[in-house]
Formats: structure tokens, C-alpha cells, sequence
């Protein structure tokens, strides 16, 4: 008890002791027993201590306020992630001759914590279309169909309603990754999470009465080459979100503004964006972007719609590199469409042992969800994985595994049926580069 007491009457002189030495000027600072450094700079390896650094002259240049940075602020010049279109993907000449774009990828192994900025969130259009330009005071959202009330909401008449805000992922089907990938972006970057407010779609199924017979729902977008989707009432009517902002303003015009549906769990394409009809059916109806996603084989058409448990490490990952064997946090992002992610585990020998990792945060349902690691990288040869468990005991499995299940000869080249939530491995070399680890 003495002992620890004495430690922190030590460790807290030690602390006023630096502190007054920034009040008088001093250079030396305390570091233990008797054991003395430069204060405020760093002691070269060879030559002369380097004098410390004045608090009396501004190292960093001063940069004025401007009109622009007071309405909406700007990042810092020195951060430069950006998105990037779909990798390995010829854009056609239409596309960059007149500004159309497909798949434009976050810059995942840029994040932090849980959300994608809005600015950097991924977006995706149908078929390659431009993104209209719609007034939010002449926009509307008609509710048709099989109901007993055919309505026609404005934005406001939707701001009017009781709201919900919660975090959700939207992942498109893009993000399949292969051996061909360089880098998380290139696998992985066709998803992101946000936190997303709006009105539920039940409740306007309830302002209109939807009918008995009714069993799907057909969404529809204001863009010219019309982003349509056939989604089973059931859903609609539990946990749909018809969306007019995102990250605590409103959806950004690539992101679908002024109303956007979000479909939790869902594959991307049925979050249609720039919202204009809902229309209620008692029967499935073959639209576009239905017929762009049809499946020859039922267990493809089963395992299309809704993600499974999914997770990516995002550090260290494919062209990154570590400077020195040492401690290091693998982290990344987990998610699930069955709901919330219960359990991340981490490997860094290919597979044949996990450890549990640490869950940053309350897990929310289909969102997604931040992880770490620690572990101590000895210099060696080693690739690392994670796998997710989400809340109804789904495990997240490798492309060996998927392989073998479904009876097919496994390759680097297989391509898992549906949608692909299988692990991707990470190759970390001894000098510490990262690589695509499919094997």
C-alpha cells in the first residue's frame, strides 16, 4: 500500500514538475529515478541534442477563416482518402464522356470507428444514370396500390410524422472480392454504414390501409433509367426506413435526396434512391433492376437478397505496410443482415487458431460494427483473418468452406454463389507489406 502510494506521489511530482517546467522555460523534464531527457523534442540518434522547440513561435503557419470554411467546413489539406469507381471495371466511353457513374468504393482502410462520412460514403446507380436534381419542396412520395387511402406525401407531410434514427449498412453486390483486389477498397469498398433518420414505411401503410390480399411492395426512383424493386410486404411493414438524412443532415444527392429507402439487411440495389412511388402488389412483378438481378438456380435467387455474417480487417490490410515487428491493433469492421454482430475472432496463422477480439461499442442490428486485437508481430510470415458470429449463431465461412458445401472444386478463383460474405485473408510478409492472402 506504502509502495503503490509512494509510485504515485512519484509519478504525480514528476507530472508538476514538467508542468512547471513549460511555465518557466526549463528543458529537463523527469522520467523516473534519476533520469533526465530534453523536454519537448526528440534526441537524435547522432550529433548534437536538438535545442527544444519554443512555445513562443508558432512552428505550424496560421490559416485565416474563410466565408467557405464558416458555412460548411472542409478537412485538413494533409487527409486525402477519396472514393474510387468499381475496380476492374471498364467504364465505358458514355460513362466518362457524359458523367455517368456505376459503383463508386469508400475508402474503408481510411475509417475509423463505425460510420462513413457522407461525403465518402459509397453510392451506386442503376444501370450507370445520372443523379436527378430534385426539389425537396416540389418532391413527392405517393403511396398506391392495393391500400384503402392512396396518398401523395410531400417531405414536409413526412417530416410531420413520429421519426426513428438508427445505424444501418447498405452493401451492394459488388463487393465480391477476389485474388484479383489490391487493397480493402478494391474488395470491400462497396458498403458503408451511416446513421439514418426518416419515418418508417409501416407507418404509412398504416395511413393508407394496406389491403389483405397486399404481400410485396414495388419502390420506385425519380432517375431516367428507373430503379425499381419488388420487396416482400413483411419487410415493409417491420423495420423499412424511407430516409431524409443521413449522419445528421440531409441525404446527400448521390445518396438518394430528398428521400431514399433503406432496407436493413437488404442487398443495395433494393434501397432505391430519389423515392417517388410505392406501389403495393399481391404478387412479385418483374422489373429492371429485378430482371439485372434474376438467378438461373434457386440457391443463387435464395442467397441474393439478405447479406449474411460478413467482417473485413481494415489494419493492417492489402498494401499497407508494417514499419517493425511490435505491438499492433488489427482492426476492422464486422457486420450481418440476420441482425446484430454477437462475436469477431481473429487469426493470424491462416485459419488454424482464433481469439476473440474486442467488440468497440454496443453492437447495433444490421449495422456495422468495429473491432480490435492486439497482437505482438514477430517479424514473420503470417496471414491474418477475421470471421464474424451475428445473433442467431451464423458464422461467418471461408470460400473452402462454401466450396466444399455446395460439392464444387475449390480454386483462387471460385466465386461463392449469392452474395459473397466469405473471410478475406490478409498476407503479411517479413517486411512487413500486406497482400491479397487468396489462396
Amino acid at each position: 500500500m506504502d509502495s503503490k502510494s509512494s509510485s504515485r506521489r512519484d509519478l504525480l511530482k514528476g507530472g508538476a514538475l514538467a508542468v512547471g517546467a513549460v511555465a518557466t522555460g526549463a528543458s529537463v523534464s523527469t522520467l523516473g529515478s534519476g533520469a533526465t531527457t530534453p523536454a519537448f523534442a526528440e534526441t537524435p540518434a547522432t550529433g548534437p541534442a536538438a535545442a527544444p522547440a519554443s512555445y513562443a513561435t508558432n512552428v505550424a503557419p496560421m490559416v485565416p477563416s474563410t466565408e467557405e470554411t464558416i458555412a460548411y467546413g472542409l478537412r485538413s489539406h494533409y487527409v486525402t482518402s477519396k472514393r474510387i469507381q468499381e475496380p476492374g471495371r471498364k467504364v465505358p466511353a458514355i460513362y466518362t464522356d457524359f458523367g455517368l457513374t456505376a459503383h463508386v468504393f469508400t475508402p474503408l482502410q481510411d475509417s475509423y470507428g463505425t460510420i462513413q462520412a457522407s461525403s465518402l460514403h459509397y453510392f451506386a446507380t442503376t444501370k450507370g444514370s445520372f443523379v436527378p436534381d430534385l426539389d425537396p419542396a416540389q418532391h413527392t412520395l405517393t403511396v398506391q396500390g392495393l391500400v384503402d387511402r392512396p396518398r401523395i406525401f410531400t417531405v414536409a407531410d413526412l417530416k410531420r410524422l413520429p421519426s426513428v434514427t438508427r445505424f444501418h449498412f447498405i452493401e451492394c453486390s459488388a463487393n465480391n472480392h477476389t485474388a484479383m483486389h489490391k487493397n480493402v477498397q478494391e474488395s470491400h469498398g462497396a458498403t458503408s454504414n451511416a446513421e439514418w433518420t426518416g419515418v418508417l414505411l409501416s407507418t404509412l401503410f398504416k395511413e393508407c390501409g394496406v389491403q389483405e390480399k397486399a404481400g410485396w411492395f414495388i419502390a420506385e426512383g425519380s432517375e431516367e433509367i428507373k430503379g425499381a424493386d419488388t420487396i416482400p410486404l413483411a419487410k415493409g411493414m417491420d423495420d423499412v426506413i424511407v430516409a431524409y438524412a443521413m449522419n445528421g443532415e440531409p441525404v446527400r444527392p448521390q445518396n438518394g435526396f430528398p428521400l431514399r429507402l433503406v432496407v436493413p439487411g437488404f442487398e443495395g440495389i433494393f434501397n432505391t434512391k430519389w423515392l417517388r412511388r410505392i406501389n403495393v402488389t399481391d404478387q412479385y412483378q418483374l422489373n429492371m433492376d429485378d430482371f439485372g438481378h434474376l438467378r438461373k438456380d434457386a440457391t443463387n435467387a435464395a442467397l441474393g437478397y439478405r447479406w449474411g455474417p460478413k467482417s473485413i480487417i481494415t489494419f493492417p490490410s492489402g498494401s499497407q505496410k508494417l514499419p517493425d515487428h511490435g505491438w499492433y491493433e488489427i482492426t476492422g469492421l464486422a457486420w450481418s443482415g440476420q441482425g446484430a454482430v454477437r462475436k469477431v475472432e481473429i487469426s493470424t496463422d491462416g485459419g488454424q487458431s482464433w481469439n476473440v477480439a474486442d467488440l468497440k461499442g454496443t453492437p447495433n442490428r444490421m449495422a456495422h460494427t468495429r473491432f480490435g486485437y492486439m497482437w505482438n508481430w514477430d517479424g514473420g510470415d503470417h496471414v491474418i483473418m477475421s470471421r464474424t458470429t451475428d445473433e442467431t449463431g451464423a458464422v461467418q465461412p471461408t470460400r473452402q468452406q462454401v466450396a466444399e458445401f455446395f460439392k464444387k472444386d475449390y480454386t483462387p478463383q471460385y466465386r461463392p454463389p449469392g452474395l459473397n460474405n466469405t473471410i478475406m485473408p490478409w498476407k503479411i510478409a517479413s517486411d512487413g507489406s500486406v497482400t491479397n492472402g487468396i489462396a
